[in-house]
């Protein structure tokens, strides 16, 4: 019996060994089956979810090659926006769908990413957020007038320039048409963010030749004929005169008389209609993290009070006697800080953004091949405009441009001029978007994607780079870099003060005036755009807490190993990102690294 059971034992055994192989041939062959379909899915949804992408942003379209696009303007009715929600509920509710396990960690990023891009336009749909096409800066208005800022080289460029300009008055009708809904349902801008806004649209109402939109007829490519010059500019100036400057005329009409008089009184985001979930929302969005606006205010409170102390070692070390208010006072009126000319500004940051340039391949192995311009922020938009920006680069033979506020010279310190060149330029907004958009083997929808937390945090980190790389040798000029980021500190608890615990706008300005050296004038049109475009002043310094605290990780994890410039590559890798994947992204560079000592 004894040796019955060893014989049955063995042959058990045996059988089990051979069944084993042919088991785990089927389970892989059936897992290469799932990731073979789950790839054609997410490759599937990706393209529809781009084409709708395309198909709402016509200047987009035609920047990317497609010339059917060239001369729309976006559609902007009902129909459309319900239809291209449903159209991306549809995309969404298959993307969840597709099994995460069966995607490739890069896949599994795009899914992620694709998803939230689809969320965010659902959640901006479901509040209603297209009835507010206007922030404090600008709107609809003033973005619509760029279409005569691109360059113009063939007939079919003017072409699709006059298509664009028969169709402003429909796009301008759309837009009013939401800011009409929004008075009915009450969702509006706050009326006390809108004084001067008018001021933004009286800028177009100008003699027909004095026109922004009239540029492109001034100067034509020279292998154009006398006949094609008159017939495109009789043609440019009958629009401008008939379609441009009547739009704008009826909007300032409608501003003024409609929208303004009628706008909210109230100041928080949760005042509106399911208010409080929209600002939580909002809250989540601009800082990829699954965080309160509670908890957003807290941490505010405690980097402002670090950041103080901080600026107040510099008073010290001036030893400038009196308060730190004193300080503060000083900063704002003294003459000697400030530009007496438009080109005494811009030259300054020009000369600031060139040593930025010299320094980068101390700090990065990949650099943008895109040029980069300075140039001053539209007049048209200058006064309620924030003090500087970056724009990316249209197409591939235009470079991005840094704009620099030169309105109201005296309110514009030169002290502040190194952080603002660093964040806004190089190794800042410039690089990083520039880099995001030579990344050929991420899709398209990441390529053109921005996602703030990302690209706002790394322009704040870049600040503080610029403090390794010798910048703010001045210690006005390093206060001035504090001030930039206490000013983003100091929004973690004014946005989310105004918007969930009922601050006023006065108690904003004073907070945000009392603890940083920014002028009271860019401080209150500052505090006016966080009003409006509730949740994205949060972006910048959640973003750049994570980056500095991934740095310290790999810097612990790695010691004598660390190597700054791969540190970079890794977080700008795969482009613009959400900050639980740059976290794992990070993680992924050190097991990495570790493995190479």
């Amino acid at each position: 019996m004894y040796r019955l059971l060893l014989t049955l034992l063995f042959i058990a055994q045996l059988s089990a060994c051979q069944v084993s192989p042919l088991y785990t041939n089927v389970s892989s062959k059936n897992h290469q089956q799932n990731t073979q379909i789950a790839t054609a899915q997410l490759t599937k949804i990706i393209d529809q979810a781009w084409q709708l992408r395309l198909q709402s942003d016509p200047e987009l379209a035609k920047q990317l090659g497609d010339t059917s696009a060239a001369g729309k303007l976006p559609d902007l009715s009902l129909q459309a926006l319900l239809k291209r929600n449903q159209q991306q509920l549809h995309l969404l509710s298959q993307l969840t769908q597709i099994p995460t396990t069966d995607l490739s960690k890069t896949q599994r990023i795009d899914k992620q990413i694709l998803a939230d891009q689809l969320q965010d336009s659902l959640d901006q749909y479901r509040f209603k957020m297209h009835y507010l096409p206007l922030t404090a800066e600008g709107g609809f208005h003033t973005d619509i007038a760029r279409i005569s800022h691109r360059r113009f080289l063939t007939e079919q460029d003017y072409e699709n320039y006059l298509n664009q300009l028969k169709l402003l008055p429909h796009y301008f009708h759309q837009q009013t048409s939401w800011l009409q809904q929004g008075i009915k349902e009450g969702i509006t801008l706050p009326k006390v963010t809108l004084e001067g806004f008018e001021k933004s649209i009286k800028a177009f109402i100008v003699p027909m030749r004095e026109s922004g939109y009239y540029a492109p007829f001034t100067a034509f490519p020279k292998h154009f004929t006398e006949q094609q010059k008159i017939a495109f500019k009789q043609q440019g100036e009958w629009l401008i005169q008939q379609n441009v400057i009547p739009s704008y005329q009826a909007f300032y009409r409608f501003m003024t008389q409609d929208y303004i008089p009628n706008a909210r009184i109230s100041l928080a985001a949760k005042d509106l209609p399911d208010g409080q979930a929209f600002y939580e929302n909002r809250v989540r969005y601009y800082t990829t993290r699954e965080i309160s606006a509670d908890e957003v205010h807290v941490l505010g409170l405690k980097e402002v009070k670090r950041i103080r102390a901080e600026m107040q070692t510099i008073i010290d070390e001036l030893t400038f006697t009196g308060s730190f208010a004193d300080f503060l006072y000083f900063l704002r009126n003294d003459p000697q800080f400030y530009p007496t000319s438009p080109e005494q500004l811009l030259k300054e940051a020009a000369f600031i953004a060139k040593k930025a340039d010299a320094i980068l391949p101390k700090y990065f192995t990949h650099l943008p091949t895109t040029p980069y311009g300075i140039a001053p922020v539209p007049a048209e938009i200058a006064p309620k405009y924030t003090t500087g920006r970056y724009l990316g680069s249209s197409s591939d033979d235009e470079p991005g441009y840094y704009w620099v506020n030169t309105y109201a010279l005296n309110k514009r310190p030169l002290y502040e001029l190194e952080a603002l060149t660093l964040h806004e330029a190089v190794p800042g907004h410039h690089l990083q978007i520039s880099l995001n958009q030579s990344l050929t083997q991420l899709p398209n929808f990441r390529r053109y994607s921005y996602i703030s937390a990302f690209g706002e945090g790394w322009g704040l980190y870049a600040e503080y780079l610029g403090l390794e790389a010798g910048f703010y040798q001045d210690p006005y000029s390093n206060f001035g870099r504090l001030t930039y980021e206490m000013w983003r500190a100091a929004r973690l608890v004014v946005d989310t003060g105004i918007h969930s615990k009922g601050w006023s706008r006065q108690q904003a300005i004073n907070f945000m005036a009392s603890n940083t050296a920014l002028s009271l004038h860019n401080v209150t049109t500052e505090i006016d755009r966080y009003i409006t475009w509730p949740g994205q002043a949060l972006s910048y310094k959640i973003g750049e807490l994570t980056i500095k605290k991934l740095r310290q990780q790999a810097e612990l994890a790695l010691g004598e190993q660390f190597d700054l410039r791969r540190f970079h590559d890794a977080v700008l890798a795969n482009g613009s990102v959400p900050m639980t994947i740059l976290e794992q992204q990070i993680q992924d560079f050190i097991i990495k690294e570790k493995s190479t000592i």
